[in-house]
């Protein structure tokens, strides 16, 4: 399976090792695994001018970052957001990448999405777990898991065991 992780963080930091426990144990099982560093592209927000659903034949007329990722999200067969949470839901970095891909809308291969969240407190993820699965859900994705962590358990061996465990069994 080909699965493409869009890293939201601006900074590398909690959420890399969750990224890099979710690698090991998806190349463990024989994936293949490509991470895009979203929250350092330049990736400007949708302006809804729907060139990219008239004019454009589903391609965006914003070019910036979105050219980098757009092919990986259309030819992967899983889907994984991973984002720090800094305020209620993912990153503004990610959030741009995630509403650019309206111009071609559901990724063509992916049946699967993941999500991994990291933040400093507890019980600040609701925005952006009900934003996932309204993702799943409109996208007719099989939302494949929800792994949050929050404060020292971002970096527990006891987190990133449950972490490429969750990646082994996709």
């Amino acid at each position: 399976m080909k699965i493409a992780i869009f890293n939201g963080s601006p900074r590398l930091e909690n959420t890399a090792a969750m990224i890099k426990a979710f690698r090991e144990g998806a190349e463990a099982a024989g994936h293949e695994v490509e991470e895009y560093h979203v929250g350092r592209m330049k990736i400007a927000g949708c302006m809804g001018c729907e060139y990219c659903h008239t004019k454009g034949e589903g391609r965006c007329v914003q070019k910036d970052d979105l050219e980098k990722i757009l092919p990986a999200y259309e030819e992967a067969d899983m889907i994984v957001f991973a984002s720090p949470v800094y305020y209620f839901t993912m990153t503004a970095q990610i959030e741009a990448a995630i509403q650019r891909v309206y111009c071609i809308g559901k990724p063509r291969k992916a049946t699967k999405a993941a999500i991994l969240l990291s933040s400093g407190s507890p019980g600040v993820y609701d925005g952006a777990i009900a934003q996932f699965k309204a993702y799943t859900g409109y996208t007719k994705i099989e939302n494949a898991g929800i792994i949050t962590a929050h404060g020292a358990e971002n970096k527990s061996a006891a987190k990133l065991a449950e972490i490429r465990d969750f990646a082994s069994k996709l």
